[in-house]
This record gives structure tokens, sequence and C-alpha cells, in this order.
């Protein structure tokens, strides 16, 4: 195929897949009561399951009702004409970027399958079953754990007595859409190392060299995305950081197999 042809091939991918997400975020708009009042206004009530969770394990542990959250202490209004109406279509679209996840992994593996060759096919059978299983995983811990241990801080947070949290729709949605797509984005991490191995781009020593280094990073990005506390940071770090060192036996394991495979190539010659 020439240069065009592969860009036209991209575009039909990219086509499909929008379109997969567009219907998705269909669904998802016509599920208005279930998506805000379910899921998305979930976490701002107190029988939210992560609540009585943490509740009852601080309570276990003889730590303060610091994690116990018994009542919203703030509102969500909207304060702008469209401002729900907005916030309704861009939420529908974020729900159906993540249900048509799969279907868009499975278009961009459409497209990059035919230049692989058949061994390499055979061994990545289960790149799309794997890696929406860790981004769905990644959005559960997102929504579970992220979004209410940042609402709770968040919103009983006060400067002074005086002040009042009352948060404008768009700005608690934004909250809950960071914390999920960026959690499934990170969730990756295997993925991404496995592909960056292969292409002899990441070892397994460069891993291991700067363990420290990125076990600092996962803290400084654990203090950003929760709140100010060390419990919150040490619960969010530590599944990155398994996710970190299950990355390094992956990246182990596919340069292994890259320096066998150049040993046999070599021997051939």
């Amino acid at each position: 195929m020439s240069f065009l042809d592969h860009l036209e091939d991209l575009r039909w991918h990219l086509i499909r897949a929008t379109l997969s997400v567009m219907i998705a975020a269909t669904f998802a708009f016509l599920a208005k009561s279930f998506i805000f009042d379910t899921i998305l206004f979930g976490p701002t009530r107190p029988s939210f399951f992560t609540y009585d969770i943490l509740c009852k394990v601080s309570n276990y542990l003889g730590l303060d009702d610091s994690f116990c959250f018994n009542e919203a202490a703030f509102k969500i209004q909207s304060r702008t004409m469209a401002g729900q109406f907005s916030a309704h279509i861009w939420t529908a679209i974020t729900a159906g970027f993540i249900i048509s996840f799969p279907y868009i992994l499975y278009e961009l593996w459409r497209f990059i399958s035919p230049g692989m060759h058949a061994s390499e096919r055979r061994n990545s059978r289960g790149f799309i079953f794997i890696s929406s299983f860790l981004f769905f995983l990644g959005v559960l811990f997102g929504y579970y754990v992220i979004c209410p241990l940042s609402i709770n801080f968040l919103g009983t947070y006060q400067v002074s007595e005086k002040v009042h949290n009352d948060f404008d729709l768009s700005s608690y949605i934004s909250l809950i859409r960071s914390s999920v797509i960026a959690c499934g984005i990170i969730f990756e991490l295997p993925i991404i190392i496995y592909f960056l191995a292969k292409g002899g781009i990441i070892t397994p020593e460069f891993l291991r060299k700067y363990r420290k280094i990125a076990m600092v990073i996962v803290l400084i990005v654990s203090a950003v995305i929760t709140p100010p506390d060390i419990a919150s940071q040490v619960i969010v770090a530590i599944p990155v950081l398994i996710l970190y060192e299950v990355s390094i036996y992956i990246a182990k394991f596919v340069t292994r197999k890259e320096r066998k495979k150049s040993k046999a190539v070599k021997n051939v010659r």
C-alpha cells in the first residue's frame, strides 16, 4: 500500500472508532438518571461503598474519623444557562469513550496488525482483552478510590467558617472525569512498557536502575491527585508501584525473547 492508501485506511478506522463512541454516548445520554443520580452523584452519599469500607478500616486501626463520610457538607449547583445541558453532553461522550474503549483498541489493532509478522500477531492475541481489563480496572480504581477520597477532603475543607462550599456542576464532573480517565491511562503502564521493551527503547535494567526515582514520581503524582494526607497517598501509590514492578518483569520477558530471536537470526546467517 502507498502512503496515501495507509492514510485512507487509517481514516476509516478512526471513523468507525468515532462512530462507536457516538453510539455508546447516545445510550449514555438517554440513561441520564442512571449516569448522574446513581454513578456521578454516588460518591456524595454517606452510603457509598468506599466510605463504609474506609470508615470500618480506620476504626479498626484506631485512627480518627477523617475517612468516615457522614453527610455531604456542600451543594452542587449550575450557575450558567447551558450548564446542565453541556454537562449532560460531555458526560455522555466521556461515558461513550469508556464503554467503547475495547472497540477503539480493536480498530487500532486492525490498523497495525497487517504490518506484523504472523508470530507477533499470535503472541499479541490477548492485547485487546488485557488492555481493556487494565483500563477498566483503572477506571474502577479512580471511581471507587480517588473520587471518594478527593470529594471527602475537598467537600469538607474550609479556610473559614464564613465560607460555605457550593460547587459548580462542571467542576464536580471535571473532578470525576479526570480521576477516572487518568487512572485508566495509568493502569495501561504494563502495556506501554511491553511495546517500549519490544522496540528496544526500555530495558529491565533501565527500570531497575531508576526504580527509586519512579517511586518518588509516583508519590508526587499521588500527592497531586489525592488529598494531602499520607494515608490517601499510600492507598493510591501502592497499586501504581505494583504495576511498575509487574512492568519490570514484562520488560525482562520481552527483552529475553528478543535477544534469543536475535541470536537465532545470527546463527542462521
